[in-house]
């Protein structure tokens, strides 16, 4: 059904395809870097073009590990835990995400990040009752969002029984592990 994209064998060509990929969104050098190997089998010629964009400014994994954490925890209110995770798995070495996560820590305040993210699902929860005691299951339903958004279990504890007034349980907390 779908045809096979034909191997680039030109330096330009293969340059193109990664100047479109980086008009559509950011690359950490290690995406880009697969990228472009899918695209031709010259290894020496994915080497060229990757120094070519790191030369021209266009690949800084520095820039793009600030860039991707400001994103995430500005528009997605993500938390450091899945920002963490997810540029690992771009390949940004730890030392960059570190230094782009203190940086973004001093900017943002998680707990209140967290607070905003509880106030708008009870909100749907209780509806018009806001008297009405909240179930076991949606805090859970609360606490298990706030976890795979990234946010340390014991900063969401804390904001769960500070806006339910009621003891909020430990659970055990396997998404930190990784």
């Amino acid at each position: 059904m779908f045809s096979r994209r034909r191997k680039l064998d030109t330096e330009e060509e293969l340059y193109d395809v990664a100047l479109r990929a980086l008009m559509r969104r950011g690359h950490s050098v290690h995406e880009m870097k697969q990228k472009l190997a899918r695209r031709t089998n010259d290894e020496l010629l994915v080497r060229v073009v990757m120094a070519r964009l790191k030369e021209n400014g266009l690949l800084d994994d520095e820039r793009y590990a600030q860039q991707f954490t400001r994103n995430r925890t500005q528009s997605r209110k993500q938390g450091t835990f899945r920002i963490q995770r997810e540029l690992r798995a771009r390949g940004v070495s730890d030392r960059l995400i570190d230094s782009a996560l203190q940086e973004s820590t001093a900017q943002t305040d998680q707990a209140a990040m967290v607070r905003q993210h509880i106030e708008r699902k009870l909100k749907s929860y209780r509806g018009r009752k806001s008297a009405e005691k909240i179930e076991d299951k949606k805090i859970a339903s609360i606490y298990g969002s706030l976890l795979r958004a990234g946010f340390p279990s014991d900063v969401i504890r804390k904001e769960l029984h500070r806006i339910t007034h009621e003891p909020v349980p430990e659970v055990e907390d396997r998404s930190h592990s990784l």
